[in-house]
Formats: structure tokens, C-alpha cells, sequence
């Protein structure tokens, strides 16, 4: 039951707030005696979820024990109350951190009123503490799984990114974690205690983009009926996180530019300049190098956001990692659906370490999930298990049509394509499959050149 400390030593107030409280809360009282126990004791031994001081106890000086409580216990709600008031008083208690103050006489309808506001309150303060430290938990780079080599040498470098305020660009397969490990870089940085907003570039028409991202004014186009404040300027102080950046249309692109050089943009159909200081951390499963080459991204956008780039490896490059997060999503799924399953079979664990997770950590996830739903018993068996062939992956071809990894050794990749196209970058582009205007690119970029072509750069 919710204990409420009444501080008073009227007996006459004692007897109307126990008529009034004692159905609903467990009371204590102070001083409870003549030789009572020392307040300041009373406090250490027992637990209160609110108090109501009065403030014209004679035990003690009723501030000096509101500062001493409120010192020592912060989160309890203190209620005053006083045989006076005056603007001045009351200043004062608000300042010395009580809840409320009520003036002597009150109904029994006023003191249970503040009470449920100030318990309502002190329950919500200590929620947000708690999802406060299960989120420092959830997002310690510690706790990450990352049992491979390569895993390991991202969070590392993800730990050095956290400490600066450069944009960001993490590249990987759709599902390896690019927006979880977004958050980790801002909840361990110096902006935690700031807005951290998440936008997804492909889930907003782009007719309504650039008003998510700057906000506009009232009147700027058809239905913008009132102001509305954009994403960025939302997001002042903390990180906005653009997902699937590589989505963005060009026109954006331009505008995004400039937000990173010189952190400023208007509102869609204003003229006022706002400015907002917010570290920006990109994502993208796509190669944004191609799509530079092929015009779809401006080379200038993409070399400002490439600050500080880091590659997230799909899971099947880093298969260390497979048994800890099978464990780990285990546990999550039978707490969310309120299951107890103690682990998988022999046969479904060799199962998920052979598979190819083309949809990496997101499909795993989703796999126990649904395992957990079907399974009745405490062990996952195989028949509820469903790993569908991936999509897309090709029978092994001939060495001469073979399409060649581009993220692994990419110059030796290209430099071999090119020796087995007799150096015709159209067909070595066939063969990578890539546009020959994104081979043409990775050509000069490398600094590749051949005495057959006319022109060498």
C-alpha cells in the first residue's frame, strides 16, 4: 500500500487527515511521542511515497526540514501546509522544492486531490528514471553483441565517432543494425540529454519531405493550415538520424547541404533563417559511389556526409555473433509475449549457424518471434522454424560470367573483370554488374588505366 509520512503535530489535523486518507493509504506520523524517534532516523528506516510537512512544527525548523528532505529523498512529493500565507512564504516553499502548498484551514477534497498529483507524479518521474537506465543499459556500447573480429573493430570505432560532433555515414545490408547503433552513437555522446529524432527517407512522400525535415509556414502550400516546425529544427542540440539516405532526391540533397556547412535553413515558404545545431548521422544499404556515377546522387553531398564512414558487416560475416543473438532474441520474444521457452534444439541451433540470413539480424529476430508463438513446449524443434531460401542468390556460374563481389579487394575485383574483358569496360561492367558509367567512375577513382584506351585519366 502507498505510505504517506504526515509531519503534524496538531491532533486535531491528525484526526481529520486520517479520516480522510487512512482507506486509501498507509499513514505514519511524526512526532509519534514524546520521546519519539528522531525525524532524520524515521527517514532512513522507513520509506514514504509522499509527506505533509507542516510547516509550523516546533520540533524542528519547518524550511531547514523541507531542504533536508528534499536533499535526501528528491523523488518523494513534499506537501506544506500552514497556519499562514503570504506570496513570500509560498515563494519560498516552491523554491526549496515542495510539491504544493496548502493554506490552513483546507477541505479533506483539496489534500486528496494534491496527494493523487503528486504519487501521479513521482510514479511518472520514476518511470522515465527507469527507461532512463534501461535505455544507458539497452544502449552501452558494452553490451553490444560483437563476438566477431569484425564487429568488435566497428563498435571500437563507433566509440571514437560518439566523442566528436562529425556527420556519420554507416553502410550495410538492410537489417544489420545501421538504426539501433545510430542510437548508440547519440545516447553516448554529449548530445544524450538532447532530442534524438529518427527519419526515414523512404517512408515520407517526397511532395512532403522537405516539410518533415524544415518545417513551413502557415499558407505555404495547399492545407498547410497553421506553422509547423521541421525535424531539424526539432531536433536542436541532439542527432537527427536520416535512414536510406541514399533515397533522398537530389533537390533535398542540395538543401541537406547546406544544413551540414552552415547549419541553416528557411521553413517551406518562409524567408526567416533558422538555424539548429544538430550532428547528423546517415544510413544507406545502397552504394552511394554508384549512384554518384549514375547522377542519382550529388558527389559533393556524398563526400560531405562521408566524414566518418563505418561498414556494418552482414551476419553472415560475422557468424560469432549468430548464437548470442539467437539467445539474446530468445529471451526478448518470451518477455514480450509472456512465454517461457528455455532454448532451441541441437538441430534448429546448427540450422540458424549454417543459414545465409540475407535479411541479417531484422529476420533472425523475427524468426524466434514467430518460432516462440508456435512453440508450446520449452524446447523450439525444427517444424516451427521457418527459413526460406533467400532471395535472389544465384547457382554458381561459369568463372567467365561469374558477377564478382565489389566490396571485397574492389580495385583487385575490377582489375580482374577488366584483364577477363580484354580490358572493354562495357563488358567488364556486364560482368560486375554495374552500369558503365558507375565502372567508369571506380576507374578513375582508383587511378586504373590501360595503353588500349584513348584516354587515361
Amino acid at each position: 500500500m502507498t505510505k504517506i509520512l504526515i509531519i503534524e503535530e496538531s491532533r486535531n489535523w491528525r484526526n481529520i487527515l486520517s479520516k480522510a486518507l487512512s482507506r486509501f493509504y498507509e499513514l505514519s506520523y511524526w512526532p509519534n511521542g514524546p520521546n519519539g524517534t528522531d525525524i532524520y532516523e524515521m527517514l532512513r528506516r522507513e520509506k514514504s511515497d509522499a509527506i505533509i510537512l507542516n510547516l509550523q512544527i516546533k520540533r524542528e525548523d519547518g524550511f531547514s526540514l523541507l531542504k533536508e528532505l528534499k536533499s535526501s529523498i528528491t523523488n518523494t512529493p513534499v506537501i506544506v501546509t500552514s497556519e499562514t500565507e503570504s506570496v513570500k512564504l509560498v515563494v519560498k516553499a516552491i523554491k526549496e522544492g515542495a510539491f504544493d502548498f496548502i493554506p490552513k484551514p483546507y477541505s479533506t477534497e483539496r489534500i486528496k486531490l494534491v496527494i493523487e498529483q503528486a504519487l501521479e507524479k513521482h510514479s511518472l518521474k520514476n518511470e522515465i528514471d527507469y527507461l532512463r537506465r534501461e535505455q544507458d543499459i539497452v544502449y552501452s556500447f558494452d553490451r553490444i553483441i560483437a563476438r566477431s573480429p569484425a564487429m568488435k573493430q566497428v563498435i571500437a570505432t563507433l566509440k571514437k565517432f560518439s566523442e566528436t560532433d562529425s556527420t556519420i555515414l554507416i553502410t550495410g545490408e538492410t537489417g544489420t543494425g545501421k538504426s539501433f547503433l545510430s542510437g548508440a552513437i547519440h545516447f553516448n555522446s554529449t548530445r544524450r540529454k538532447k532530442p534524438f529524432i529518427k527519419i526515414n527517407c523512404t517512408n515520407i512522400p517526397e511532395t512532403l519531405l522537405e516539410s518533415e525535415l524544415f518545417g513551413h509556414e502557415k499558407g505555404a502550400f495547399t492545407g498547410a493550415n497553421k506553422t509547423r516546425v521541421g525535424r531539424f529544427e526539432q531536433g536542436n542540440g541532439g542527432t537527427v538520424f536520416l535512414d536510406e539516405i541514399g533515397e533522398l532526391p537530389r533537390a533535398l540533397q542540395a538543401k541537406l547541404l547546406r544544413v551540414l556547412d552552415e547549419r541553416s535553413f528557411e521553413r517551406v515558404g518562409g524567408n526567416q533563417t533558422i538555424h539548429s545545431n544538430v550532428r547528423v548521422i546517415a544510413a544507406t544499404n545502397r552504394i552511394l559511389e554508384e549512384q554518384v556515377a549514375d547522377g542519382k546522387f550529388r558527389e559533393d553531398f556524398y563526400y560531405r556526409i562521408n566524414v566518418l564512414a563505418v561498414h556494418l558487416p552482414s551476419l553472415r560475416e560475422r557468424r560469432e555473433c549468430i548464437e548470442p543473438l539467437v539467445s539474446y532474441h530468445l529471451d526478448k520474444s518470451c518477455r514480450y509475449l509472456r512465454k517461457r521457452i528455455d532454448n532451441f534444439s541441437p538441430t534448429v541451433v546448427e540450422m540458424f549457424k549454417s543459414y545465409s540470413w540475407p535479411g541479417n539480424i531484422r529476420q533472425l529476430a523475427n524468426t524466434i518471434e514467430r518460432a516462440v508463438i508456435l512453440e508450446e513446449g520449452h524446447t523450439i524443434q525444427e517444424e516451427h522454424v521457418s527459413l526460406p531460401k533467400p532471395i535472389g542468390l544465384a547457382k554458381p556460374e561459369s568463372k567467365s560470367h561469374m558477377t564478382l563481389p565489389l566490396q571485397v579487394h574492389e580495385k583487385e575485383v575490377i582489375l580482374k573483370a577488366l584483364e577477363e574483358s580484354l580490358w572493354i569496360q562495357k563488358e567488364a561492367a556486364t560482368r560486375l554488374g554495374i552500369s558503365p558509367r558507375a565502372l567508369n567512375y571506380k576507374i578513375r577513382t582508383f587511378g586504373i588505366t590501360h595503353p588500349r584506351w584513348r584516354k587515361n585519366k
